[in-house]
């Protein structure tokens, strides 16, 4: 199975300078908890996430109305191609514990897969493929956690 098959296509995207509250509006709005930051020309230069704006925004005292995402993004971001296999996605999720992973096109945002999206693709993908993927994301070594 590829990438394309199981992405979310319909992604939200913001520049550097959007501010925190705008992009934890979107984030709201969207009912998602990543958000690709783009460049003018639509190139992916990092990554947000809500627990970004918890953690290195609102508790470090950053003012969320000023505080722009390029301040608090990820920058050094893991990319897959809508034509890779997902093992190998997974794999890459696994290595680099995350929970989802931008899919693009000459570094365009094309897409993004997540766990969520494994979930539901876990027969096609094979459940113990997602399960392996899942424990080594979360590294908990086959225990459970009760971190929520």
């Amino acid at each position: 199975m590829k990438v394309k098959d199981c992405m979310c296509g319909d992604v939200y995207c913001v520049k550097p300078e959007t501010n925190l509250t705008d992009v934890a509006k979107i984030m709201e709005k969207n009912h998602i908890g990543c958000v690709p930051v783009c460049d003018n020309s639509n190139y992916l230069v990092g990554l947000i996430t809500d627990r970004d704006i918890i953690l290195r925004g609102v508790a470090c005292g950053k003012n969320t109305n000023t505080t722009p995402a390029s301040e608090i993004m990820t920058c050094n971001i893991c990319t897959c191609n809508e034509n890779d296999e997902i093992q190998k996605v997974e794999k890459k999720m696994a290595e680099n514990q995350v929970r989802r992973i931008p899919v693009v096109d000459n570094n365009k945002v094309i897409g993004i897969l997540t766990l969520g999206d494994l979930a539901r693709y876990n027969e096609e993908i094979g459940e113990e493929n997602f399960c392996d993927t899942v424990e080594n994301i979360c590294n908990c070594n086959g225990q459970t956690k009760n971190n929520y």
